[in-house]
């Protein structure tokens, strides 16, 4: 007897079904885990700034200081050099100064300033019980809070390398349960699909369970699967170095970059002495206009300050608004008279180079500022939910078995 399409299609169907089940299984405590904490993190920086108000925002008084004026002032305060900031338009906003004391390593201490007074608001030292809790939110998403445990769980590595293990492979599970959902997803007979789009509130909790993780799923489908494909990145070499490669951004490691490979911070390697020689001088003001002349659009502007003789300046410019493209430009402009040498324009890339160079926007859904952002966080919502919804559906299930046996028992006692 031939195969019927309606057979082939139920056992194509129970194969794609019993891995959907077991890869939710198997993964659904660290995808809960995972997913609650990401959705706390799409707003990392909405949550900063309203918890630590002062922080961000000061109250307008007139005309803001000029950014070099501003420099003036903190290195006159400080005894420090200013290496960076990152300066914006916005009236009741502070601006950030990165300064380095001589000889100091790492990245130094930036710090947040009212740019009307040139008072220093609060430093990146200054530790916040908000930036505490988004510490541990973070650290709960990328290594499950295992970073965080002193005695090596392994002899064989450390715990910040099994909790990434640990997530990768779970996020892996969870992108297969995306891939295998959608084909559960599609109803037996194509004229029924309508009852996958809705949900009938009117039924009882198990329908209704079983409608909340379909149709949501179905309706979060794009956004789950790039937070699924996404994830793995940082968890993975080799799954980063084929991510890269397929979006042409790949760099061939060096034993520098090692680190920056496995997701660490590299160290920097001792500067080699050179002969001294004095940097040139140069207006902050200049280099906003030359951005802005070379950039004509609204944004925040990054600068990062040559540290030798001859060094040009380093200029990113971000657009803001609520449906702002990620992606910086990025100026090198010439510290003697502020002509730009190099332009690298986020528009100039291919699109595979764009979605390359973008894979942090697009897992944590700034990709288009505030619009994708609310995207994201109904979908990690949705993604947090459905390890739950499924586990219930599949309890249910298990409990109707027993259930038409002991229905059975009966018959057979008056047959016989």
């Amino acid at each position: 007897m031939k195969p019927t399409k309606s057979n082939t299609w139920k056992t194509i169907r129970n194969i794609f079904d019993q891995i959907h089940l077991y890869a939710g299984l198997i993964s659904g405590l660290v995808v809960i885990a995972v997913c609650f904490s990401g959705t706390i993190y799409v707003y990392n920086t909405e949550i900063r700034e309203f918890m630590d108000s002062e922080r961000y925002f000061v109250e307008e008084q007139g005309e803001r200081l000029s950014a070099d004026r501003l420099k003036a002032e903190l290195e006159s305060q400080t005894g420090a050099d200013v290496v960076g900031l990152m300066w914006n338009e916005e009236a009741d906003r502070t601006v950030q100064f990165t300064l380095k004391e001589e000889g100091e390593k790492g990245r130094g201490t930036t710090y947040y300033v009212n740019p009307y007074t040139a008072e220093i608001v609060s430093n990146s030292s200054d530790k916040t019980a908000t930036a505490e809790f988004m510490g541990y939110m973070f650290s709960l998403h990328r290594w499950l809070l295992l970073d965080r445990v002193e005695t090596p769980i392994l002899e064989s590595m450390g715990n910040r390398d099994l909790g990434r293990l640990i997530n990768g492979i779970a996020t892996l599970l969870f992108l297969l349960g995306v891939i295998t959902g959608i084909v559960i997803w599609f109803p037996n007979k194509v004229k029924n699909y309508k009852q996958g789009l809705k949900i009938k509130w009117s039924g009882n909790w198990k329908r209704v369970n079983h409608d909340l993780h379909n149709t949501l799923a179905f309706y979060s489908l794009i956004f789950l699967f790039i937070m699924g494909a996404t994830g793995p990145f940082w968890s993975f070499t080799w799954y980063r170095e084929g991510y890269q490669k397929m979006f042409d951004t790949y760099q061939a490691p060096t034993q520098r970059g090692e680190a920056s490979a496995r997701g660490e911070r590299q160290k920097p390697e001792p500067a080699q002495e050179e002969p001294a020689g004095e940097l040139a001088a140069f207006s902050l003001e200049d280099v906003f206009a030359s951005t802005n002349k070379e950039l004509p659009y609204e944004g925040n502007i990054r600068v990062s300050l040559p540290s030798k003789s001859g060094d040009p300046v380093q200029v990113s410019k971000y657009r803001t608004g609520f449906f702002a493209r990620a992606g910086a430009d990025q100026l090198t402009l010439s510290a003697s008279d502020m002509s730009v040498t190099e332009a690298k324009l986020f528009s100039d890339m291919s699109v595979r180079q764009q979605i390359g160079r973008s894979i942090k926007s697009l897992h944590v859904g700034d990709i288009f500022s505030q619009f994708s952002k609310l995207l994201w966080f109904i979908a990690c919502l949705v993604a947090t939910s459905l390890p739950i919804t499924g586990t219930l559906i599949w309890w249910n299930k298990r409990k109707k078995k027993p259930a038409k046996k002991k229905q059975n028992q009966p018959r057979v006692a008056e047959m016989a």
